[in-house]
């Protein structure tokens, strides 16, 4: 059996040709993944940020109304206390001032009633501006996750293309899949949130 060395020299040439057009064709695919993934990630960030902006003034609306309430309530104190204390010297006032202190602790009665109902009012704004805030922060958990596991698909998708191996293509799937998923619940504001994940995370 005669060994040609041209015959191996062109076998290996086509074999180098055969895997040279095989890791072009998956560079191809990974560069496509990658270039969709970023731009998935880029819409996400848009929506995310404006998210977090929301979640931020929605905090601030909270603070502000539990600072009114705080100061409604010392208000509504205050007038209670100071009508009280109008009651108590009427006793000893002269009969011509009754009629006075009479009008004045109506007035002081009045305003703490005002300023509770306001107290109340407010109690339930900073109750409202919280449930806001948590909704938000459920949306800002989804683009989160959907951002982390993202960059892992993207970091396996970088491996796969420095080694060769379609399987870590495949593998890297998942987390495209999951991350996808995720950035979807939080732009279609769909109810898939993994608690214990989150949780862990946080």
């Amino acid at each position: 059996m005669d060994i040609d060395p041209s015959e191996v020299i062109e076998r290996a040439a086509t074999t180098l040709e055969i895997q040279d057009a095989r890791a072009r064709r998956l560079n191809a695919v990974v560069a496509v993944t990658v270039a969709i993934i970023a731009t998935f990630m880029g819409i996400c960030k848009v929506k995310d940020d404006n998210i977090v902006q929301a979640m931020q003034q929605a905090q601030a609306d909270k603070i502000d109304h539990w600072s009114y309430f705080q100061a409604k309530n010392i208000r509504a104190d205050m007038a209670a206390a100071t009508a009280v204390q109008l009651e108590l010297a009427k006793d000893a006032a002269v009969p011509a001032a009754v009629a006075k202190y009479d009008k004045a602790i109506a007035d002081y009665r009045e305003l703490h009633d005002r300023e509770v109902r306001g107290r109340d009012e407010l109690k339930v704004q900073a109750e409202h501006d919280q449930h806001t805030y948590d909704n938000l922060n459920y949306r800002d958990d989804q683009f989160d996750l959907s951002d982390a596991l993202l960059a892992i698909a993207i970091a396996l998708l970088a491996v796969t293309a420095l080694t060769g191996f379609w399987a870590l293509y495949w593998v890297g799937l998942v987390p495209i899949g999951s991350g996808v998923l995720m950035g979807l619940a939080g732009l279609l504001e769909l109810p898939i949130h993994p608690d214990a994940l989150v949780r862990l995370l946080s």
